[in-house]
């Protein structure tokens, strides 16, 4: 900056934006409205009449007021807010507006380093105080002795006259420069008239359409958020490989721009201040900067199930990982995460009450599909109690009003009283007829601002629908039963189904309206019937070698974190038993033939890289899992052989995923990959003589065994290519389809979506007021 200065160039914009870090040195970049110096101390201006250019926060008051005289010492003031910012965390001076900054920067003084910081030395609190005077005169002459005194080769007095020796005080320093300022700068009198005695009508509310390219685009299902004070939105669109990230739309520009890093985000937030978004990743919770810059990484524990929440105290609570049943707070600086509570239900869409009052959250069943109702957290005593019931997702506002969301997409609102934490009064209808997805997730979302951003529409499912179908082996679909469609679990995509060893029955994971259960359909046209009735999701099932019992996966845990194996009758008589829990979850299993060893599979995350092992218990020998094939990479899928003397999984050692080959139960004398050039989804013929999996090209390929001590009998022999409709996910962690005792495959065909409708994003600005119009205020 120094050098800039005694080239002759005035930056007028110094701000953190601006100054570039390369091994250890600054750059000063973007002179795009600098001055050019024409004469001792004087620039040459763009407009001849006072015009004030720059951002408020950075701004020395000279040049908030339009001063035609602008010199080096303003460009020190900024570099001075920077220092301030560097060393505190933000300007010294901040507001709502940029009239009400430029109103501080006039007439406020700028609190002490120290006394926020105890660490800052005395001399660096002076050398920034000094370069933050109001009166150019009493700053440092030149950048250079700005430098000098913060890096203790000079004394912050030099070139002026410090705040400490002046004769005035700083009272009186202010009325002064505030007096010349109201006599000679329209500007700041505009901006004093505007904060002081405001004339202005009562704001606005107003609704248009936000239409964005297809490559910026919002993703239809996510909510789109406002900032605090409404300068800008954010929301989930597109990122390259058909993942998705969090764009930025700012109203002053026409593009939205994407935040590298947050790419596969599930969950956002914005900070109370609009200078940072909490966002979920896979389990981790993260926090990036609205401008851009390193993602921090504040917990590994962190649910997708939808909702995270920024208190005014500077923590940040979100649902707690495994099962989705509890709530978990983390400082938004990171730290040591705490649990808030524990539920024996879902829960989710946390939001945070003024003062760090307490949490509002839903309640639910499962998928959050059925039963939603709002809760309060009191986050002093730890109590909690219903506020609203049918409801899935609340927002309070300081004014005194809760706003909520309904299933069937209304959006109501009612008095609130804080204290007590509760609804008063009858509800009012504001708006109806809200796009909710699969009942359980609204397209709207509410802004500190009193922005409302929402899309309007009946009812949407974006589930899937299914039929099952035979497939021979040659590729030959037949339907089972045609007037059967279903969903396959909402709980982290863990489909699957199994055959009865007779053939007669099939068991699979459903979503309906009461959640993820197990239900077992009577091949091929008979009645299908509910197993399992847990509140949490039960998923993947297997069948016994008798064929009388079912064993499934769970999310459910006393605890609220982790999950289990549970077994039950398959005519769903009798209760659910455990066989295993596991506080990472169990996410697949099998028996072995002789029942002497019960194999499952660990780790379900599908961000945390190596956290899948298969591993086995010996019932009534083991009293702890013992590892079966467990490395640094993910092993899964299990496939144990109809025989018992093979086991097949998947796994990623290679660098892609391919399928391998064992002895069991001696997994360690032997290995085999089978597969080449990627291969998932491994399934035993039920004599125990063929391999089958799915190559990287969508083929059914099989694997011919020739005995128990030869395992491979000639290579993988292709017998048809998957058609599109059947269903594959494009990685698969199980494999989610069965082999019949006749040889057909049994799979899942995609049925078509039906057309949707074009639901448009609607900003409704000051939305605010039309609620206090409709509800009343405190």
């Amino acid at each position: 900056l120094d050098y800039a200065h005694r080239h002759g160039v005035i930056h007028r914009d110094i701000k953190p934006e601006n100054v570039l870090l390369h091994d250890g040195s600054a750059l000063v970049a973007d002179f795009g409205i600098a001055l050019a110096v024409s004469g001792p101390g004087v620039g040459s201006r763009m407009t001849e009449t006072g015009m004030s250019l720059g951002t408020p926060q950075y701004m020395s008051p000279e040049q908030a007021m339009g001063e035609r005289e602008i010199t080096a010492r303003s460009d020190v003031y900024a570099l001075g807010v920077v220092c301030y910012e560097m060393l505190i965390g933000e300007p010294p001076f901040t507001g709502p507006t940029a009239q009400a900054i430029v109103a501080k920067v006039m007439t406020a003084e700028p609190a002490g380093l120290i006394a926020q910081r105890k660490s800052v030395p005395p001399a660096v609190e002076d050398a920034v105080l000094t370069a933050l005077q109001k009166l150019p005169a009493d700053r440092f002459g030149t950048a250079a002795g700005f430098a000098d005194a913060l890096t203790g080769k000079g004394r912050a007095g030099e070139g002026r006259s410090p705040a400490h020796m002046s004769a005035r005080s700083p009272v009186r320093r202010t009325a002064r420069y505030a007096a010349m300022a109201f006599g000679g700068g329209l500007v700041l009198g505009a901006v004093l008239t505007a904060v002081v005695r405001p004339s202005s009508p009562e704001p606005k509310v107003t609704r248009y359409r936000l239409a964005l390219p297809p490559s910026q685009a919002p993703i239809d299902v996510s909510p789109v958020t406002a900032s605090p004070d409404g300068g800008a939105i954010a929301y989930i669109g597109p990122a390259p490989n058909q993942a998705v990230q969090l764009w930025i739309k700012r109203r002053d520009r026409a593009d939205a721009n994407p935040l590298a890093g947050t790419e596969g985000v599930a969950n956002f937030v914005w900070s109370p201040d609009g200078q940072s978004i909490a966002f979920t990743q896979a389990q981790y919770l993260k926090r990036v900067p609205v401008l851009g810059g390193p993602v921090a990484t504040l917990s590994d524990s962190a649910s997708t199930n939808p909702g995270l929440t920024w208190l005014d105290d500077g923590t940040i609570v979100g649902v707690l990982l495994g099962g989705a049943r509890g709530l978990m707070r983390i400082p938004a600086a990171g730290g040591k995460m705490t649990v808030l509570l524990h539920d024996s239900l879902s829960v989710a869409w946390p939001t945070a009450l003024p003062g760090s009052r307490g949490i509002l959250y839903t309640r639910c069943r499962s998928t959050c599909t059925a039963s939603q109702e709002i809760w309060a957290y009191d986050l002093r005593s730890g109590a909690t109690h219903i506020v609203v019931a049918g409801a899935l997702l609340a927002h309070y506002f300081p004014s005194g009003q809760l706003a909520y969301i309904r299933p069937d997409g209304a959006i109501m609102a009612a008095r609130f009283n804080l204290a007590t934490m509760r609804t008063e009064g009858v509800p009012v209808p504001i708006v109806d007829s809200v796009m909710v997805v699969n009942g359980a997730f609204p397209s709207a979302s509410f802004s500190e601002s009193g922005t409302l951003t929402l899309r309007r529409g009946s009812p949407r499912s974006a589930a899937q629908q299914y039929q099952m179908v035979w497939v021979d082996r040659a590729g030959h679909q037949t339907p089972i039963d045609p007037a059967w469609t279903f969903r396959m679990t909402n709980f982290g995509a863990n489909y699957g189904w199994a055959i009865s060893p007779d053939g007669s029955k099939m068991a699979i994971g459903l979503a309906t309206d009461a959640g993820d259960d197990i239900w077992v359909k009577q091949l091929p046209r008979g009645p299908l019937s509910r197993v399992s009735y847990d509140s949490a999701a039960d998923f993947r099932p297997r069948w016994t070698q008798d064929g009388l019992t079912v064993f499934f996966a769970s999310n459910r845990s006393a605890l609220g974190v982790g999950g289990g194996l549970y077994a039950r009758r398959a005519d769903g008589t009798g209760s659910d038993s455990l066989l295993w829990r596991a506080d990472g979850g169990i996410f697949e299993a099998q028996w072995s033939p002789d029942r002497r060893w019960l194999l499952f599979r660990t780790g379900g995350i599908v961000g945390l890289a190596g956290g899948r092992d298969i591993v086995g218990i010996r019932p009534g020998v083991d009293s702890a899992p013992v590892p079966i094939v467990a490395t640094a990479f993910d092993e899964e899928a299990i496939a144990l052989s109809p025989d018992g003397h093979w086991l097949a999984y998947e796994s990623n050692e290679t660098g892609q995923t391919e399928v391998f080959l064992r002895p069991f139960p001696a997994t360690d004398s032997g290995k085999w990959q089978i597969s080449n050039g990627g291969g998932v989804a491994p399934l035993w013929a039920r004599n125990s003589k063929e391999l089958f999996f799915v190559s990287s090209a969508g083929d059914m390929m099989a694997e011919p065994i020739a005995s128990a001590a030869k395992p491979r009998g000639g290579p993988p022999r292709m017998l048809f290519h998957l058609a599109d409709d059947l269903y594959m996910s494009a990685t698969e962690f199980y494999t989610p389809f069965d082999v019949a005792p006749d040889g057909r495959f049994i799979m899942a065909v995609r049925m078509p979506l039906p057309p949707q409708t074009e639901n448009p994003l609607i900003v409704v600005d000051n939305w605010l007021e039309e609620l206090k119009a409709k509800v009343g205020s405190r």
